[in-house]
């Protein structure tokens, strides 16, 4: 133990404490990731994980996984929200992206995209009482897409069999107001801040992914 003798003596116990280790408590880097349904947040989220190495949490995904695990008390509670095209409670949604950064960071993954997340200001309020100063939010990336093309894309996918329950007509028209009215806001906020990067993403994938490598490039 003689090693250990030395470098307390050299550096002091609390900076020791943070040189052995302080790899266990660095924090993770967050991209929120926002835009309307259909925008293409999923596609350009794989590409950033190809081409960046960011781990990609959609926090839709993460709450459909847990509507369907056998047993899970918040399944049918999830389920009948994302059926209305409204939010699920906030604490739900932290929780789950809280458990998948740890888990993902057991194995030295400290870079996650969130990807639509915060969807409106009870969100937004949920992770700053949960997450504020458990994670480094580094920007956040919007893609900007009009209506229209939005719907299209969300159709052609629900006819594809993307197996989503909220890819029809009726479950879209409530979603894009729930953007409107809730999500839109949250963007002006973090806007305000100069956090947001926006991006045009009414081209094609490959043409939308030529933007946001520059982004990521720069960051």
């Amino acid at each position: 133990m003689q090693w250990f003798s030395r470098l307390v003596s050299t550096q002091g116990p609390l900076r020791l404490l943070h040189s052995v280790a302080g790899f266990k408590m660095a924090l993770p880097n967050v991209v929120f990731v926002l835009g309307g349904p259909g925008a293409g947040k999923g596609t350009q989220c794989q590409n950033i994980v190809q081409q960046f190495g960011y781990v990609h949490l959609s926090a839709g995904d993460l709450l459909r996984e847990e509507r369907r695990k056998e047993g899970s008390e918040v399944g049918a509670l999830i389920e009948s929200h994302i059926k209305a095209g409204s939010i699920v409670p906030v604490e739900i949604t932290c929780g789950l992206l809280e458990n998948a950064m740890k888990e993902n960071m057991k194995s030295d993954r400290y870079d996650f995209l969130i990807d639509g997340f915060p969807r409106n200001k009870d969100n937004l309020d949920g992770w700053n009482r949960q997450m504020g100063g458990k994670a480094n939010l580094q920007f956040v990336l919007f893609f900007d897409c009009s209506e229209e093309v939005c719907v299209e894309r969300c159709l052609h996918r629900g006819a594809a069999g993307s197996g989503r329950s909220d890819d029809n007509p009726d479950s879209l028209k409530r979603r894009i107001v729930t953007y409107n009215e809730s999500t839109r806001p949250i963007i002006e906020h973090y806007d305000a801040s100069s956090m947001v990067k926006k991006i045009d993403a009414s081209g094609s994938p490959d043409q939308v992914f030529a933007e946001v490598k520059k982004l990521f490039t720069k960051s």
